[in-house]
């Protein structure tokens, strides 16, 4: 992989956080990672600064490249049909569009080794939980390029491509569905009489404590709830709360519209 030329379109927060991956785990060398960006040039400047990344320059960067990484908007996959013809047989594309399927992207590019990762936000501590789909040409070679490439910036789940939905709506705004817990949780400890901070130091440690007891133990998410649940105790109440409120069908129906959306995209940029 070192001596790969990759050739990111899109310079996000993502992208970023590949670049800092690839070259925290010494997997890629940095002047071989060429970055675009149409909208923010100053950005592109800054990981070239920051990380020692090249700017693609013409024809030839898109010639020599080994691997083109897709990591702008799914509307702007269209990019591809201008580039298409510059790129050698062997030139793999790593796409994180959401929606966008292989066939998606073949239309542009024809048949060649393509992946599509579904990766988080958390990708920018390297702890990311991604979902990755290769297409029928990728090799078993190839394939392990990719996940190293991959685990740069966390774990891979490998699914079908029909699975990429749900890993979308699982593990891509998982993040999300959090974040938007905690929110409530530091709201209901306010209403309380809590402070905000420590109501949130309190929140973020529960929740690593809780995460590490699910990895270290291997224990079932509910045999972990039923331990710390007495009845008609405290906890007990408060879950009794969340099973009137329906809460389960209310994460299932958050879920469906979240990989339906994403089936969408697929749709519209079949």
């Amino acid at each position: 992989m070192k001596e790969k030329n990759i050739v990111f379109l899109g310079a996000g927060s993502i992208a970023e956080a590949f670049v800092k991956g690839l070259i925290h785990h010494d997997v890629v060398t940095p002047h071989r990672v060429a970055m675009k960006n149409h909208s923010n040039h100053a950005h592109l400047h800054y990981l070239h600064e920051t990380y020692g990344t090249s700017f693609v320059e013409g024809d030839q960067t898109f010639q020599q490249a080994d691997i083109i990484v897709l990591a702008m908007k799914p509307k702007d996959v269209d990019c591809l049909a201008d580039i298409a013809h510059l790129l050698q047989p062997h030139t793999m594309i790593i796409s994180i569009l959401a929606g966008v399927t292989f066939e998606g992207i073949e239309k542009y590019v024809g048949t060649r080794p393509i992946a599509r990762l579904m990766p988080n936000t958390s990708a920018m501590l390297g702890l990311s939980a991604s979902g990755a789909a290769f297409n029928k040409v990728v090799s078993q070679e190839e394939r392990e390029q990719l996940l190293t490439f991959f685990r740069t910036v966390g774990t891979v789940e490998i699914v079908d491509e029909a699975h990429m939905h749900a890993i979308t709506a699982i593990a891509g705004s998982g993040p999300a569905y959090f974040y938007y817990f905690v929110e409530c949780l530091e709201q209901a400890g306010v209403a309380l009489g809590l402070d905000a901070k420590k109501g949130r130091e309190l929140i973020i440690q529960s929740m690593k404590g809780a995460a590490a007891m699910l990895e270290a133990t291997g224990e079932e998410p509910s045999v972990l709830r039923e331990n710390i649940t007495s009845p008609n105790g405290t906890t007990f109440e408060a879950l009794e709360v969340f099973r009137q409120a329906q809460l389960a069908q209310i994460i299932q129906q958050a879920t469906e519209a979240n990989a339906n959306r994403s089936k969408t995209f697929s749709e519209l940029y079949r």
